[in-house]
């Protein structure tokens, strides 16, 4: 059975603290430039799109993008798709303003000084742009927030960029840089960390030796793991997947070097689920999910992964609906990794300070689902439900 002796430490708490604006109902669209280079002229307008960016719209989606005026050249509309291309020229695709998806839009500061800011991410928020959400996403509220919370002096200096990535589904810690110095010495650390794949030893206080930082998790996951410990350390590699362009991550022998420690907290036997912490050393995109998927305990709800660390399908099915209604392809039927509906959140971080050298842990709030049912809200590795 586990060790219940845990370590603690004090955690000061504060009064918390939120920002965000709702949602304007349309984004701002967006806009793709290319200069024509020598061995593109004389290609005619529709040839350009339709063979460079064939996986954003089929023949028929460009063409349609072209007569409706969305394509100009060296600052003109054309609507003529058989136009010749001349080397030199600026093409410009205007991609519609579009609704995006619902999306939460309040965010927790859980800690910030001149350097950093750690902030607790709602799911079903998107870190960064990509695919359907280009404005809902936390770089355009930290954008909004630091143009309203500084002068117009400071506002050119200080641009807050999220350090690294939670998928959309998962909740929790998500660290952003402030200043230059910190975003670099932060993106070192998170570098560093996937480069040093090995047992990872006990930080439920302080940091491994040699590392700058470490995340904590915390996941409900399918079935009941008996296992009080298990170090999982299948590497992880991408596959051709629908709706994908640059290919879905799952578990591969033949990809690259990838390590989650996984502790029980709680198992529900009759539920069906164990609730786990789940320390990351590497940082491959989906690790947790995968990982645990791949022993047999895929996060309760995912949509996408299955026992093994695969997806359910690979088969390509679509619906009718396109997503930007310009052209575009239609959305595929199988889960995509931003899909929702799984419970993993980024609990506890431990960082050394960029600039003061200071160990720094920051907690976000966990969610009652993934809280355990002891008392005093502290977890136990021995309790079992």
């Amino acid at each position: 059975m586990a060790n219940c002796n845990t370590s603690q430490t004090t955690t000061v708490e504060e009064s918390p603290s939120f920002f965000g604006l709702p949602w304007p109902d349309l984004n701002d669209g967006l806009s793709y430039s290319d200069i024509v280079s020598s061995s593109d002229s004389e290609l005619t307008l529709i040839e350009f799109y339709s063979s460079k960016y064939n996986n954003s719209a089929p023949l028929h989606g460009w063409l349609q993008r072209i007569q409706n005026g969305q394509i100009t050249i060296d600052g003109v509309i054309v609507k003529e798709p058989n136009i010749i291309l001349r080397g030199g020229s600026e093409l410009v695709y205007h991609r519609l303003p579009w609704r995006e998806p619902d999306a939460p839009y309040m965010l927790q500061i859980l800690y910030e000084d001149a350097d950093l800011i750690a902030l607790n991410k709602p799911s079903g928020l998107q870190v960064l742009p990509g695919g359907l959400f280009q404005q809902r996403t936390v770089l355009t509220q930290l954008q909004w927030w630091a143009k309203k919370k500084t002068s117009s002096l400071l506002s050119q200096e200080q641009h807050p960029v999220p350090v690294h990535r939670l998928g959309r589904g998962t909740s929790g810690i998500l660290l952003c840089a402030k200043s230059k110095l910190a975003k670099t010495h932060l993106a070192a650390y998170f570098a560093d960390g996937t480069s040093r794949v090995g047992d990872i030893g006990n930080t439920s206080t302080k940091l491994v030796k040699g590392r700058k930082i470490s995340k904590i998790y915390r996941a409900l996951v399918d079935g009941i793991l008996n296992q009080d410990k298990v170090i999982i350390k299948q590497p992880i590699g991408t596959v051709r997947y629908p709706g994908v362009a640059k290919g879905l991550y799952v578990a591969s022998p033949s990809g690259k070097p990838a390590l989650s420690k996984v502790e029980v907290l709680e198992r529900d036997v009759q539920g069906n689920h164990t609730l786990v912490q789940v320390e990351i050393e590497s940082g491959r995109p989906h690790q947790i999910r995968i990982h645990l998927s791949f022993i047999g305990h895929p996060l309760l709800g995912d949509p996408l992964y299955v026992v093994g660390g695969q997806p359910k399908s690979f088969e390509s099915e679509y619906v009718d609906e396109s997503f930007a209604q310009d052209g575009g392809y239609q959305r595929p039927t199988k889960p995509v990794p931003g899909d929702c509906g799984y419970y993993l959140h980024a609990h506890q971080l431990f960082l050394l300070h960029p600039t003061t050298n200071e160990v720094i842990r920051i907690t976000a709030p966990l969610p009652p689902i993934l809280r355990t049912r002891s008392a005093a809200g502290i977890p136990s590795p021995c309790s079992t439900w």
